[in-house]
């Protein structure tokens, strides 16, 4: 798709029609690499995964994913990827041999930074000491644990397949393989859960010293089995009490808040989800995955691929399955909708950098905002209040009005 910036004039929050510049320097680039299969799917979960068969298509998966980013290189040539990031479904399903070969094909087509952060989803339930000592070999360097909760009867709810002591054996046997740096995955909210409930399970998670802890709530999301059969939830005020506890206890033991549901220890906020939420680009490859590219002219590019692993492992059938070129009217609440997620924003330089579109655009939406109360009324950042953050959809609605 092409983009004449002009026949798209911006009329954003009320300012002026604004043109689009070229981009005169690309944002840094990451890599997306979806990996379907789990051994069951989650009753809460929306994510494109799909319950794994006794014997995974590992070598047919890898010669797709090496081809699908084939056809992406033309977009990124001469860059090089600042990280990459296995996301599922479980990507620790795959073994070691797998893993290597497409890290290894991933090179030879695009060059590493070098301290290239790379990132490997995982679930307790596939932790086995020698496949992560593999993985550690191979360069993957940080860990992504899928916890949950700790407690019996909310990892039953959940439809889990680990118990509490796999999921703390398991922070173990990833420092012990040489990761020293890895997060865990925490849920509150819980069918039936308590405050006091929520912080011992977030107890536990600090006391297995994670660089890297997200905390998000439960939420019931469309296509999904509690969609449908939804279960008892807390009431507003316990989810109320849980996150504020919560929080303080977070910040207490050193987990600095840097994004809504994102706590990290000094200098280990997560390298691959900053890059995403302050506009950097990312190429998707793998089914269902999805990127964003930036080119040179200033077209903003989105793209998504084939959803169903039997499409995507089907030579008659595409990789892509759509793209769509951002237009001026789109940019400015997609650039926003990532950066105020952040607690501390972006720099007001890097709207301008990253969209082409003046800062002055925002003018009108940003004065409404500030004397709203919801955004930071600071010149250099584009940044959420507290409140701002609590009711970032009202904030992001001021931007559109």
């Amino acid at each position: 798709m092409t983009h004449d910036s002009s026949a798209s004039p911006l009329i954003f929050g009320g300012a002026a029609p604004s043109p689009r510049a070229a981009l005169p320097v690309l944002p840094p680039l990451a890599l997306y690499i979806h990996i379907p299969w789990c051994v069951r799917k989650c009753p809460y979960c929306d994510f494109n995964s799909h319950t794994a068969s006794p014997v995974l298509p590992e070598e047919e998966y890898v010669d797709a994913l090496l081809a699908d980013l084939d056809q992406d290189l033309h977009a990124v040539y001469g860059r090089e990827l600042s990280s990459i990031f296995f996301g599922g479904g479980t990507p620790s399903l795959f073994s070691a041999e797998a893993l290597g070969r497409l890290l290894k094909g991933v090179e030879q087509r695009i060059a590493f930074a070098s301290d290239i952060e790379i990132t490997l989803e995982a679930n307790p339930g596939t932790f086995e000491q020698e496949k992560f000592v593999a993985y550690r070999a191979l360069g993957i360097n940080r860990l992504s644990i899928g916890i949950q909760s700790f407690q019996e009867e909310k990892l039953k709810a959940l439809g889990r397949i680990h118990n509490g002591d796999e999921a703390v054996r398991a922070a173990g046997m990833a420092r012990q393989a040489g990761f020293d740096n890895f997060n865990l995955d925490l849920m509150h909210g819980l069918p039936d859960q308590s405050l006091d409930d929520a912080l011992n399970d977030l107890r536990q998670a600090i006391a297995l010293k994670p660089t890297h802890l997200s905390w998000y709530q439960l939420t019931l999301e469309p296509n999904t089995v509690f969609w449908n059969q939804p279960p008892t939830l807390p009431e507003d005020d316990t989810l109320w009490d849980i996150q504020e506890a919560g929080q303080a206890l977070l910040a207490e033991h050193g987990y600095a808040q840097y994004e809504v549901s994102a706590y990290a220890q000094p200098g280990r906020p997560a390298r691959h989800n900053l890059n995403y939420w302050s506009f950097g680009d990312f190429i998707g490859i793998g089914a269902g995955a999805h990127g964003k590219l930036s080119h040179p002219d200033g077209r903003i590019v989105r793209t998504w691929k084939t959803r169903l692993p039997k499409d995507y492992l089907n030579p008659a059938k595409s990789f892509k399955a759509g793209e769509k070129a951002l237009t001026n009217d789109e940019l400015p609440f997609d650039f926003l909708m990532n950066a105020l997620r952040l607690t501390e924003g972006v720099e007001s330089r890097l709207y301008p950098e990253r969209t082409g579109l003046p800062l002055e655009s925002l003018a009108l939406g940003r004065r409404e905002a500030e004397q709203s109360g919801l955004l930071r009324v600071e010149p250099s950042r584009l940044a959420a209040t507290d409140r701002g953050q609590l009711f970032l959809n009202d904030l992001l609605q001021t931007f559109l009005s």
